[in-house]
């Protein structure tokens, strides 16, 4: 059996790729898009119907230049949500405008207006995750989306009190981004590549999993932005894990054995106080990295939203 099948014996599988062959060739139950997958989906020549798709649903949608350049870009988003789901029997992730991060009130109307783009589809929301920066403000949205059955995926999520506030805030499922936060600790010459097992990333995901399963909070833990196949080994047994494509063909092309590593504790404690947001934001702030992946992560996907918007830009 080779090693994907194996881990898919611990963990869920997730796909983090828009690219449909690469889904059905290792059949993951769920998938997860962002900005930047979004964007590379939309430069490929096979996929111009998506931008002639969308520049019509904006058209006929009206309302100003910027209204159609957003409608136009969130009906991209739902279509390649929808090309996906058609691959998957589980989740799609369908990521907010990272330039919202810091407004609750704009991205719960994002979020609702995405989920009734799907719903319109035919598509339920019990199959879409809305993704929010683990900012304060997406955090107590996810909070607010959830009643109204709008599960949410709190994405670049690197500190301990970014994790913590999520599952006190009953979020459906948060991303850990190891990956992301072993490039830091290799860019500041804190740790080398050498052990793994010992990657600050891997250890993060790991002390999350182990209060999570403690204190018996539902939230999902997701492990995300693998950078080596060994990282995606170390945490075999994580609620979900969402691998790139690359490292989804290592695994499925190596036979050695894997043991599962993350295994629920069997005695558990009562959950600590929630933090309030001044206790979250202090905490948060005395984490260097994160607070530097979390800013320089909503740059990028802020990045790559304009990216995109101004390719639609030329057609409006």
């Amino acid at each position: 059996m080779n090693q994907l099948n194996q881990l898919k014996q611990f963990t869920i599988i997730v796909a983090d790729t828009s690219d449909i062959e690469s889904i059905y060739q290792y059949k993951p139950d769920d998938a997860t898009t962002n900005p930047s997958l979004i964007l590379q989906a939309v430069k490929v020549a096979s996929n111009k119907n998506l931008i002639d798709n969308a520049v019509e649903y904006a058209k006929k949608k009206g309302g100003s230049y910027k209204q159609k350049i957003e409608n136009a870009s969130d009906k991209i988003l739902i279509d390649i949500g929808i090309k996906i789901l058609q691959c998957i029997p589980g989740y799609i992730s369908s990521e907010v405008d990272a330039r919202l991060s810091f407004n609750k009130e704009k991205c719960i109307l994002k979020a609702q207006k995405l989920i009734n783009m799907y719903e319109e589809q035919g598509i339920s929301r019990d199959r879409v995750l809305i993704k929010l920066a683990s900012t304060w403000e997406c955090i107590k949205a996810a909070e607010e989306l959830r009643k109204e059955n709008i599960l949410c995926n709190l994405t670049l999520l690197f500190s301990f009190a970014q994790a913590r506030a999520c599952a006190e805030s009953n979020v459906f499922l948060i991303s850990p981004f190891v990956g992301r936060i072993y490039d830091w600790y290799i860019s500041k010459n804190l740790i080398t590549s050498s052990s793994f097992e010992q990657d600050p990333g891997v250890l993060s995901v790991r002390k999350i999993f182990n209060f999570y399963k403690r204190h018996s909070y539902n939230t999902i833990i997701m492990g995300a932005s693998f950078r080596h196949i060994d990282q995606v080994l170390y945490l075999a047994g994580c609620d979900r894990l969402t691998i790139s494509v690359n490292l989804l063909r290592e695994l499925q092309l190596n036979t050695e054995i894997i043991e599962r590593k993350l295994i629920p504790p069997t005695i558990f404690a009562k959950p600590p106080s929630p933090l309030s947001e001044s206790e979250f934001r202090w905490e948060h702030n005395q984490d260097s990295m994160a607070v530097q992946k979390l800013s320089e992560g909503i740059q990028l996907f802020s990045k790559d939203q304009l990216a995109l918007e101004k390719i639609l830009s030329k057609e409006i």
